[in-house]
C-alpha cells in the first residue's frame, strides 16, 4: 500500500516532520505502509537488509534470545519511533508487534540515500538514536538499582506518556501493550511481583486497573514522584 502522508497520524513527530512537504512526499514514493499482527515479527535478528520503519500505530518489542531459548526485552517502540539498524549488513535484534500495528516501510538502501540527499533527517535521525539510547541506558540502571515499585511505576508513566497526545501530560487511560509476564521480564522482577505491584500503585491511590489491560491513571502526580520521572 503507498503513503499517504497527509493522513500520517505522526507526521508531526516523526524523523521525517523535519522535511518540506515535497521531500516527504519524494520519500514517501520508495515507501510502503505494512500492518503487523499481535505476535508478528517485522524482521530477526540475522536477517540480511532488513527493512526500515516508522511506527504509526500499535507498539513493538526489540528482544534477543539467549542460547537457552530465553526472551530479554531490550527496548519497546511507540508511534513515532523509528527501527531500523542502518550501515549494518544484517539485524542484530528481534522486533516483534506486541498489538497490531502499522508502519511505514521502507528499504534500507532507501533510507541511506534519502540521509545523503536531506541532511535536515540525518539529524533528526541522530537525535532519535541519541533519545533511543539514554531510554537504553535509564532502562539499565532502572532494573539495576530502583526498588520494584519504582521500576513498575516508572514503565506506567512511559507507557502513558507514549499514549499521550501532547508532550506536557500523561494520557489519563491507556493499554497496556504488555503481559505480566513481559513486564516482568523487562523489568527483572517475578509475575508475581507485578501482580502485587499493581495491586499496591492501586491501593495508593496512583492507579486504576480497568479489565484485563487498561489502566487509568487516578493520581498522574503520585505516579510521577513513585517513578523518579519527574
Amino acid at each position: 500500500m503507498n503513503l499517504a502522508c497527509s493522513t500520517c497520524p505522526v507526521k508531526e513527530t516523526a524523523a521525517c516532520a523535519v522535511l518540506t512537504p515535497e521531500e516527504r512526499e519524494a520519500l514517501a514514493a520508495a515507501g510502503r505502509t505494512r500492518v503487523l499482527k499481535r505476535g508478528e515479527m517485522l524482521f530477526a535478528a540475522g536477517d540480511e537488509d532488513a527493512a526500515c520503519a516508522t511506527l504509526l500505530s500499535g507498539a513493538l518489542k526489540v528482544s534477543s534470545v539467549d542460547v537457552e531459548g530465553n526472551e530479554q526485552i531490550l527496548a519497546l517502540v511507540h508511534p513515532s519511533g523509528f527501527i531500523g539498524e542502518l550501515f549494518s549488513p544484517f539485524a542484530h535484534h528481534d522486533v516483534v508487534a506486541l498489538t497490531e500495528s502499522r508502519l511505514c516501510t521502507f528499504a534500507k538502501v532507501d533510507i541511506e540515500r534519502a540521509i545523503e540527499d536531506y541532511p535536515a533527517l540525518a539529524r533528526a535521525l541522530l537525535r532519535r538514536s541519541q533519545a533511543d539510547l539514554l531510554a537504553s541506558r535509564n532502562l539499565l540502571e532502572l532494573t539495576g538499582h530502583a526498588s520494584a515499585e519504582a521500576r513498575l511505576a516508572a514503565l506506567l508513566h512511559d507507557f502513558a506518556a507514549a499514549a499521550s497526545e501532547s508532550s506536557c501530560h500523561l494520557a489519563r487511560r491507556f493499554e497496556l501493550p504488555l503481559t505480566r509476564g513481559e513486564i516482568a521480564n523487562m523489568l527483572g522482577l517475578t509475575i508475581e511481583t507485578v501482580s502485587r505491584k499493581l495491586g499496591e500503585l492501586e491501593e495508593m491511590g496512583a492507579i486504576r486497573r480497568e479489565g484485563k489491560r487498561g489502566i487509568a491513571l487516578t493520581d498522574p502526580g503520585l505516579l510521577v514522584e513513585l517513578s523518579g520521572r519527574g
